[in-house]
């Protein structure tokens, strides 16, 4: 058993070159009889991260090991954002993506990322792959989209290699009951080109984690959980946000309605296209129109292009209104049909 996976389930903490020394024999294992022995540990250590959380000398450590074996992106676009949650907490549809797709529309550049559904009904990329929207293939085509449209939904060039290498090593066994550790950790280990990051967090042990883990990273990141325990911002919840510098209240109907329920933002999974375009054109309600307001509004603030909560809010509602997240949904899935011709 390697080092590294006794420490962890012994519970003592595990240091940035043991987890290094992990990462090493599972990228040099030759297919042969290694192979079992290799999944075994790696379904067990992965079995430990889920269960338990490690000490945070541990999890920084383990962070950095993955991180540093990542292609770099290079100098941040400047005041762009990403808007990724932990997943987990109530079931709602893909508000983060719909925040993402409005924050550019208003001219806030967005580097995307996400994953497919853990947890979820459908996740970020299960839901662009239905739209017919293509992830980008390297840092070079991220700053294209950026350059062109405002706004790149990264692929998974921007995590470290060696998580795939773990997938393949695991196979047949999959990576999703694993999800709740990978989700929380993913946010950060996703090599994006940003100046600042909102993360929605569902359980305090995540949010515990991550800013811990904060100082660590090249980019801002800002912290968001609710008392409603989803990893949104909500107009009819009190919501937290957490920044390096400060801790922002925002209690229910400080900038949107308080009225609704988490009920009037639940996932559509057999009209997943049309009811997420819909909310592109503030046509999916009262309540998901301006919760995808009040993210849209956070990215706003966190990009620094916006410095009044109350303007970055009315610029969303009016360009959902417009439909102008939607209109530039419709040139993204143009642009993938016309790649797929040429």
């Amino acid at each position: 058993m390697h080092p590294a996976l006794t420490a962890l389930l012994a519970g003592r903490p595990v240091p940035v070159d043991a987890w290094r020394s992990w990462w090493d024999q599972l990228e040099h294992r030759t297919l042969g009889p290694a192979r079992d022995s290799d999944r075994a540990q790696a379904a067990a250590l992965l079995a430990s991260l889920t269960t338990r959380l490690p000490d945070p000398a541990t999890l920084a450590a383990l962070t950095t090991s993955l991180t540093e074996r990542a292609p770099h992106p290079g100098p941040a676009h400047p005041a762009s954002v990403n808007i990724v949650g932990t997943g987990g907490g109530p079931a709602t549809f893909n508000l983060s993506t719909a925040a993402a797709l409005t924050a550019a529309s208003i001219g806030i550049p967005v580097v995307k990322t996400g994953s497919r559904a853990y947890t979820s009904t459908a996740g970020s990329v299960d839901l662009l792959e239905r739209l017919g929207i293509t992830l980008t293939s390297s840092h070079t085509a991220t700053a294209d989209h950026l350059a062109d449209h405002g706004i790149a939904f990264a692929g998974p060039h921007v995590y470290p290699p060696a998580l795939t290498r773990l997938a393949r090593i695991l196979h047949p066994l999959t990576l999703k009951p694993f999800g709740a550790f990978l989700n929380t950790l993913g946010p950060l280990l996703a090599t994006v080109p940003v100046t600042a990051q909102l993360t929605g967090t569902s359980t305090t042990a995540a949010l515990d984690a991550l800013r811990r883990l904060a100082p660590t990273t090249a980019r801002t990141l800002w912290l968001a959980h609710n008392s409603a325990g989803a990893d949104e911002l909500l107009p009819f919840a009190d919501n937290t946000l957490h920044t390096p510098d400060t801790t922002v209240h925002l209690p229910a109907g400080t900038l949107a309605p308080a009225t609704g329920t988490l009920a009037d933002l639940a996932p559509h999974p057999d009209d997943l296209t049309g009811h997420f375009l819909r909310a592109l054109t503030g046509r999916a309600g009262a309540t998901a129109t301006h919760t995808i307001a009040l993210n849209t509004a956070a990215l706003a603030i966190a990009s620094g292009r916006h410095t009044r909560w109350a303007t970055a809010y009315t610029a969303a509602l009016d360009a959902l209104a417009d439909g102008a997240p939607r209109a530039l949904a419709e040139r993204l899935r143009a642009r993938a049909r016309e790649s797929v011709r040429a």
